[in-house]
């Protein structure tokens, strides 16, 4: 993992400092690149040691279903990271701020009341510090929900338009779309952990890799180093699942707010952010995780006068 991290940094580095620079959209120095890089490192590494020793730990003396124990403690792990993330780890990264503005603010909290969504805050993000981008979210789990604005797409979009855009992110919220998804981690993580659980006693594992040593450490490590190769191959799936989510996202907010908002909200996010109309099909069937715009407008059209 270490080593797949430092093989990233070049091509992170040449992605901010020459395609996002050359597009407009990179606002970072490289001081603060190197923050950033030092900042998640250490982060990742105060998260990710205790798993690993956890993981190497329930392998040598759980017995045969340890790979069944590590999955619960992987699992209350990202349950608890998702309530922690917003107030803890996010801010490391980036400023926070409560909405001012009272105009937004009041019809913000109309929305949300009529979506049935109890957010602990309404907060701006200083995206504009490091990106050109512009997004709107929901964050954290149970109680320490809370709906986060780019200050970049603050200063784009009119309120009205602002409102759909939230309205279409609430629709995650009401299909649970996020639910969902962490179900979908939760079983898939139970399949490679039992895969591992059976994979490690078996001779023919270690020698298809040119390997001779078999231990549980080497186990662990010849798993992660390979899984991702056949993971990639569920990658169309899971984009497409995704492209779904975005389809009932945009229904929702058509219904509970304006859709000609949402519309014009679109086609200024789509511009802004460089996104290509005419996408090749074979690279978004692995990569899109959102439609293309012409047909989420086009099925948009249906709300619109």
């Amino acid at each position: 993992m270490l080593v797949s991290s430092l093989i990233d940094i070049p091509f992170d580095y040449y992605k901010t400092f020459t395609i996002d620079e050359r597009f407009g959209f990179n606002k970072m120095t490289p001081s603060m690149f190197v923050s950033d890089l030092l900042k998640h490192s250490l982060v990742g590494l105060a998260l990710g040691a205790p798993i690993l020793f956890a993981a190497l730990w329930l392998m040598q003396g759980a017995g045969e279903y340890w790979w069944f124990y590590l999955w619960v403690v992987w699992s209350i792990f990202n349950i608890v990271m998702l309530a922690v993330y917003p107030t803890f780890i996010a801010p490391l990264f980036n400023k926070f701020t409560p909405l001012a503005d009272e105009t937004l603010k009041t019809r913000i909290e109309a929305l949300l009341i009529k979506c049935g969504f109890k957010s602990q805050g309404l907060f701006v993000m200083d995206g504009s510090t490091r990106s050109g981008h512009g997004n709107a979210y929901f964050t954290g789990f149970g109680s320490s929900k809370r709906v986060v604005f780019f200050d970049t797409l603050l200063s784009r979009l009119n309120t009205e338009e602002i409102e759909a855009v939230l309205a279409h992110e609430l629709g995650h919220f009401k299909h649970h779309h996020v639910i969902k998804r962490i179900a979908m981690l939760f079983f898939m993580s139970f399949i490679g952990l039992a895969l591992l659980g059976w994979l490690m006693n078996q001779a023919w594992f270690y020698n298809g890799l040119g390997v001779t040593e078999i231990s549980n450490h080497m186990a662990l490590l010849l798993f992660l180093l390979v899984s991702p190769v056949f993971l990639f191959l569920l990658r169309p799936l899971m984009a497409s699942y995704s492209r779904k989510n975005e389809f009932e996202a945009d229904d929702y907010a058509a219904k509970h707010a304006d859709a000609n908002h949402l519309v014009e909200a679109l086609v200024k996010l789509y511009r802004d952010n460089a996104s290509t109309l005419t996408p090749d099909p074979l690279h978004s069937a692995f990569y899109d995780s959102h439609p293309p715009a012409s047909i989420r407008i086009s099925k948009l059209a249906a709300y619109t006068g």
